[in-house]
C-alpha cells in the first residue's frame, strides 16, 4: 500500500475514532441522562406516595381513635347496665346492649389462672376464646386487668381502655374488626365491645395511597409498577396465624403495604433493606419476565420502615436512546466518508516531495553516492532533503573503511579458527549451567566423544571423583579469577582415565559480564609415566648402590665364615647334623640382613601433599593382576571428599603394600578385601580401613605382632610389619589390627590430615 493510500487511511481512520468516541460518550451520557431523568420522576412519585401516605395514616388514625372513643364511651355505658360479676350477666342482656349502645357485639373477658378467656359474649363463637397466644393484646390485658397503664407501642391507649389496630377477627377470620377493652376494677371482667372494620380499610383503598397509586399509573404510561414494602417482614418467612381452623396473615405484619408486586427480582430483598438502613435511593436495572426494567427503591421519611418501589419501564429509554443512536451513526458514517475523500488527495499533495528523496534514497541504497538532491523548500522535507545528501557524503567514506575492516577482520577470524580446530590441545566451552556450546577438533580426538554428541549436554568427562575439584574451579572462575597448568583426571568417551593440565578462562560480553567459560586440555599421561619410570629409575639406582655397599661390608666377614664352616666340615672337624644346621643359618642370617637393608635405610623426610585416596588407588592398581591370580577382590568405598596428607609418597605406599600383601596371602582360598576410606574430624586424622576374609590370627598372637623376626609364615621374617608401624610412627599416626581366627583381618591406619593456609587453599 502506498504512503498516499496508508496517510489518507491513517486520516480517516483517525475521524473515525474521533466520531466514534463522540457517538459513545453521547450514548453514554445520554443514557446516563435518562436514568437520571427517569429516576427523578420516580423519586417525585414516591414523595407524593409517601406525603399521600402520611396524609391516609392520619386520617386512618384519626377515624380509629374516633372509633375508639366511642368504643369506650360504649364499655363505661355497659359497666353502668351491667351487673359487676359476670356469672350474672346473660348472652341475651348483651345482646340487647349492643343494639342499644350500637355496637355490633360485646364480650366479657376473666382472668383464670394462667390466661384470659372470652366467658360472656353476644356472639356464641366469642365464648371460650383463649388469648394467651396473642403476643401484645395477652400483654395489654393483663395490664387492665392489674389497673396498669397500657404501654405496648400498638393501639389506642385511654384511661383504663385500650384499643387494638384493626384486625382479622380470632373468631371469624374473614372477617375485620376494631375491639374496645375497658376495665376500671368495677367488674370482675374486662367490657369488650366491638365493630366491623371494613369500612376503614375500603377507605384507605378508595380515598389513600392505593387511589393515589392508580392516578399516577394512569398519568405515567413509562411507570409499569408502584410498590410499598415493610422492610421489617419483606424477604423474611410469612407470619401466619391459625383462627378458627383458618390460617391467616395478621393485617400488622404485611410485607406489602400497599400497590402491586409482580416485578418481582432476587435482589429486592437486598435493595430493600439496604435502603431502609442507609436512608439512601437505590437504582437497579434487571430483566424481570423478558422485561427490561428499572428498579428504583427511595426509603420514606424518617421513623418509618416502608421503601416505595418504583419500576420504570427500560425498553423506553432504549427505544429513545436507539433512535438518536442511528441519527448519529448516519451523520458520521458521511462525515468519514468526506474525510476519507479528502485525505486522499490532500496526503498526493504532501508526498510528492517525499517521491523524490525516495528516488535518490534507493540510489543510495544501490551503491550510488554521486547523485545529490536539489533543495528548494525550507521546510521538513527540505532539511530532510539536506540530510539524505549529507548521508550519501558519509556513507561514502564509511563504506570504504567498513570494506578495508571487512577484510581484516576475516583475516583475524581465519587465523584463530585455523589455531582453534588444528591446535593439539583439546578446547571446549561451556556455558554457565555447564553445558557444551563449542569443542574443537582435538577435544574429539582425545576424549572420543564427537561434537553432535557433546554439544548442548553436560560436560560427560569429569569422574566423578573429581566432582567436587571441578565445582571449586568452576566457582573461582565465575568470581573472575583464571586457573593454569592445573593437573588433574579426566575420562574418555572409552571409559580410560587420563592425566591433564588444563586451563580454564572466564569469557566475558561487551559488558564485562561472564557468559561462559573456556578450557584448554593438554593430555601429560605419558609425560606422568615417563616422570614415574625416571624416579622409579633413581630411587632403584641410589638402593642398589646402598645394597652393594651394605651386602659387601656384611655379606665378606659372613663369606669368610661360612668357608671356615665348610673348610671344618671337610676336614671332619664338627658332626655332620652341625655343620649342615651353621650354614642354613649363615643363609638365614644373609636373608635378615637384606631386610635390615629396608629398615635401617636412611629416612630422607621428604614430605609433600598428597590425597590418601590417590595412594590406594595406585596400590590397588598394582595388586590387581595379584588378586585376580588368588581369585580375591579389592572392593574400595572412599568417602567423596578427603582434606589432603603431608607425608612421604613411597613409605606410605610401601605399608599399605605390605597390609594388602598380607591380605592377599591370608586367603589362599580367594575371597573379598574391602577397603574403607573416611575422615574422623573430631581428631583431624585421615583413616583407612583394610579387612580381608583370611584365616584370622590367635588372639594370643596379637600382642607379638611387630616384633623383629616373629612371623606365621614360612619364609616370613616378620620384619615388613616392623618397618611399616616405624614409617607410620614417623608421620605421627597410629595402626590398630584386630582378628579373628576364621572371620579374617582388619587394619585400621590413621593419619594427621594436614592443615593447609586459607591462602595456599585459594592458590
Amino acid at each position: 500500500m502506498s504512503i498516499k493510500a496508508k496517510l489518507s487511511l491513517f486520516i480517516s481512520l483517525i475521524v473515525t475514532v474521533i466520531l466514534a468516541l463522540n457517538i459513545s460518550i453521547f450514548y453514554f451520557s445520554t443514557k446516563a441522562g435518562l436514568q437520571r431523568n427517569a429516576e427523578q420522576q420516580m423519586v417525585t412519585i414516591a414523595k407524593q406516595i409517601g406525603t399521600s401516605l402520611e396524609l391516609s395514616e392520619q386520617s386512618r388514625r384519626y377515624m380509629e381513635d374516633a372509633v375508639g372513643e366511642r368504643l369506650r364511651a360504649v364499655a363505661i355505658a355497659a359497666s353502668k347496665e351491667l351487673d359487676p360479676h359476670v356469672g350474672h350477666v346473660t348472652k341475651e342482656q348483651l345482646r340487647a346492649l349492643s343494639l342499644k349502645l350500637g355496637v355490633d357485639h360485646i364480650t366479657l373477658l376473666v382472668r383464670t389462672e394462667n390466661d384470659i378467656v372470652g366467658r360472656k359474649s353476644s356472639d356464641p363463637k366469642e365464648i371460650g376464646i383463649s388469648t394467651k397466644t396473642w403476643d401484645y393484646w395477652y400483654k395489654a390485658f393483663n395490664q387492665l386487668f392489674d389497673l396498669q397503664y397500657v404501654d405496648i407501642p400498638q393501639g389506642q391507649k385511654l384511661r383504663n381502655f385500650w384499643s387494638g389496630p384493626i384486625q382479622f377477627s380470632t373468631s371469624n377470620p374473614s372477617q375485620v374488626d376494631k375491639w374496645g377493652y375497658y376495665y376500671d376494677g368495677t367488674t370482675d371482667y374486662i367490657i369488650n365491645p366491638y365493630i366491623h372494620a371494613e369500612e376503614l380499610l375500603q377507605f384507605s383503598d378508595t380515598h389513600g395511597t392505593n387511589a393515589l397509586i392508580r392516578k399516577l399509573l394512569d398519568d405515567n404510561p413509562d411507570i409499569v409498577e408502584i410498590t410499598g414494602f415493610n422492610s421489617e417482614f419483606f424477604g423474611k418467612p410469612p407470619i401466619m396465624k391459625i383462627k378458627n381452623g383458618v390460617l391467616v396473615r395478621n393485617l400488622d405484619v404485611r410485607d406489602i403495604e400497599f400497590g402491586n408486586y409482580s416485578y418481582k427480582d432476587e435482589l429486592d430483598v437486598a435493595n430493600v433493606e439496604r435502603s431502609s438502613q442507609t436512608g439512601q435511593v437505590f437504582t437497579t436495572e434487571s430483566m424481570v419476565g423478558g422485561k427490561r426494567v428499572l428498579k428504583s427503591f427511595i426509603p420514606l421519611s424518617e421513623g418509618k420502615k416502608y421503601v416505595v418501589g418504583v419500576s420504570f419501564d427500560g425498553n423506553v429509554i432504549r427505544q429513545d436512546l436507539n433512535r438518536q443512536l442511528i441519527i448519529h451513526c448516519v451523520i458520521s458514517l458521511g462525515l468519514v466518508v468526506a474525510a476519507w475523500i479528502s485525505s486522499y488527495f490532500i496526503a498526493g499533495f504532501l508526498i510528492r516531495p517525499l517521491n523524490q528523496i525516495v528516488r535518490h534514497v534507493n540510489e543510495i541504497a544501490q551503491g550510488r553516492f554521486t547523485r545529490k538532491i536539489t533543495v528548494r523548500r525550507h521546510d521538513e522535507l527540505g532539511l530532510l532533503s539536506s540530510r539524505v545528501n549529507t548521508m550519501a557524503d558519509s556513507l561514502q567514506t564509511y563504506m570504504g573503511q567498513l570494506i578495508d575492516t571487512a577484510k581484516e577482520l576475516r583475516g583475524t577470524k581465519e587465523s584463530l579458527e585455523s589455531f582453534f580446530n588444528h591446535t593439539s590441545d583439546a578446547i571446549h566451552v561451556t556455558d554457565l549451567e555447564g553445558r557444551v556450546i563449542q569443542v574443537n577438533k582435538a577435544f574429539e580426538k582425545m576424549y572420543g566423544w564427537t561434537a553432535e554428541e557433546t554439544l548442548h549436554q553436560p560436560l560427560m568427562i569429569i569422574p566423578e571423583d573429581k566432582r567436587g575439584e571441578f565445582e571449586e574451579i568452576s566457582v573461582r572462575i565465575l568470581n573472575g579469577e583464571s586457573v593454569t597448568d592445573y593437573e588433574t583426571v579426566r575420562v574418555t568417551k572409552a571409559g580410560q582415565t587420563i592425566d591433564t593440565s588444563i586451563t580454564v578462562s572466564p569469557i566475558r560480553s561487551e559488558s564485562g559480564e561472564i557468559v561462559a567459560i573456556a578450557v584448554i586440555s593438554r593430555d601429560i599421561t605419558a609425560r606422568k609415566q615417563t616422570e614415574e619410570l625416571i624416579r622409579r629409575s633413581e630411587k632403584l639406582s641410589v638402593v642398589g648402590q646402598l645394597a652393594a655397599g651394605v651386602a659387601h661390608e656384611i655379606r665378606n666377614p659372613l663369606a669368610t665364615i661360612r668357608g671356615f664352616v665348610q673348610l671344618i666340615q671337610e676336614q671332619g672337624a664338627l658332626a655332620q647334623p652341625y655343620d649342615k644346621i651353621m650354614l642354613s643359618e649363615l643363609d638365614r642370617i644373609n636373608f635378615i640382613v637384606s631386610e635390615f637393608l629396608v629398615l635401617a635405610k636412611p629416612q630422607a623426610q621428604n614430605f609433600e601433599s598428597a590425597e590418601l585416596r590417590s595412594i590406594l588407588d595406585d596400590i590397588i592398581v598394582l595388586l590387581g593382576s595379584q588378586a585376580i591370580l588368588h581369585n580375591v577382590e579389592i572392593v574400595p568405598r572412599f568417602a567423596s571428599s578427603m582434606p589432603p596428607l603431608v607425608c612421604e609418597v613411597n613409605q606410605l605406599k610401601q605399608v599399605f603394600l605390605n597390609v594388602l600383601k598380607n591380605a592377599l596371602e591370608a586367603m589362599p582360598e580367594g575371597g573379598k578385601i574391602t577397603i574403607d576410606l573416611f575422615e574422623v574430624p573430631d581428631e583431624n586424622m585421615v583413616a583407612a580401613r583394610i579387612c580381608d576374609e583370611g584365616v584370622g590370627i590367635p588372639a594370643d598372637l596379637l600382642p607379638r605382632l611387630g616384633e623383629p623376626f616373629f612371623t606365621n609364615k614360612e619364609t616370613g621374617t616378620g620384619l615388613g610389619l616392623m618397618v611399616s608401624q616405624r614409617i607410620i610412627a614417623n608421620h605421627k599416626g597410629s595402626m590398630k589390627i584386630e582378628s579373628a581366627v576364621g572371620q579374617g583381618t582388619c587394619v585400621e591406619i590413621r593419619l594427621p590430615a594436614a592443615v593447609i593456609p586459607r591462602k595456599e587453599q585459594a592458590g
